[in-house]
């Protein structure tokens, strides 16, 4: 298997192999300072990563602007990047001081709101992908489907997709929408094997999208959980990775989502450039079955059936 360096989500929208998370940008004094969050663009880009993913919410609602100051900063031309943002969240935070308690909106109005929020605080006129974060058992399919159509007609958004949506959830709203939805960003990693059970893979592959995968390493616990899964599965890691002569077992974890039919593209979320190059390094791992199995098995704690 070779994994390609880009991935088309639509005709006219397509994401690099791996995307950056913003997340955690502003984890640290450092990811405040415009300058740092523009050489961080730049290396990310070096390495090949030109897609970043965020949310309205990230960093208590203040990672769009502080990237924006970055972007600005940054001496590269937008339309080599690929801007990702979700909304719907209602976070209880500082900068919403109208919400009481956490909660969801996939109201039309919120939605043109944020998107607007977004692009101010981003500083550009469009976002490449716009994804709903989260299922809303309020949602009104034809209201939110109506407001999303409308953000695409008027070259806000340029595509349209979901995040943790099921495969149900996910067909309710492509059934009010008069275009495709680009992905659904889902949580996957060597410790989190649902998707490959719960329906979400074989809808992706029927449907011919790319799933977007959220902690593509666990959230960390990986390589901190002493015992149990944790520990079976760094030592297969470590055994495939010894096979393959390379000694990284994050390159190995990235590896194994990779090989995947689905085309899964990786969010991941270091603000070490460093780190990004190790990750960057599982595009050139190609795992073989057995290899893939023996991780599976390690992660399940059990051979298949």
């Amino acid at each position: 298997m070779s994994c390609d360096s880009r991935i088309a989500l639509t005709k006219d929208v397509s994401l690099s192999r791996l995307v950056l998370g913003a997340r955690r940008l502003l984890d640290g004094d450092s990811g405040r300072d415009a300058d740092q969050i523009a050489w961080l663009i730049a290396s990310a880009i070096d390495l090949g990563l030109t897609s970043f993913d965020h949310a309205d919410i990230y960093g208590n609602c203040e990672v769009h602007a502080a990237f924006g100051a970055g972007m600005a900063r940054w001496q590269g031309r937008r339309e080599k990047i690929e801007l990702v943002s979700k909304c719907d969240i209602m976070l209880v935070c500082a900068n919403r001081p109208q919400n009481r308690l956490k909660h969801y909106d996939t109201s039309a109005g919120h939605i043109a709101a944020s998107v607007d929020r977004s692009l101010a605080n981003l500083g550009t006129d469009y976002l490449d992908l716009l994804l709903l974060h989260r299922p809303d058992p309020l949602m009104d399919a034809d209201e939110t489907a109506a407001a999303l159509a409308d953000l695409v007609k008027s070259g806000r958004v340029r595509a349209i997709g979901v995040s943790n949506f099921t495969p149900s959830q996910f067909e309710l709203l492509a059934s009010r929408l008069p275009f495709a939805i680009a992905t659904n960003q889902i949580e996957m990693s060597v410790l989190k094997t649902t998707a490959l059970t719960d329906g979400s893979l074989d809808q992706a592959q029927r449907l011919g999208y790319a799933p977007m995968i959220w902690s593509p390493l666990g959230g960390g616990s990986l390589f901190t959980g002493k015992e149990g899964r944790e520990a079976r599965v760094r030592a297969a890691l470590a055994a495939v990775a010894a096979e393959l002569g390379s000694g990284e077992l994050v390159s190995v974890a990235i590896a194994w989502l990779l090989r995947h039919p689905a085309r899964l593209v990786p969010v991941i979320g270091s603000m070490k450039p460093e780190r990004l190059a190790l990750m960057a390094k599982a595009l050139e791992i190609d795992l073989d079955r057995q290899q893939w199995f023996t991780i599976l098995e390690a992660s399940e704690g059990r051979p298949v059936a």
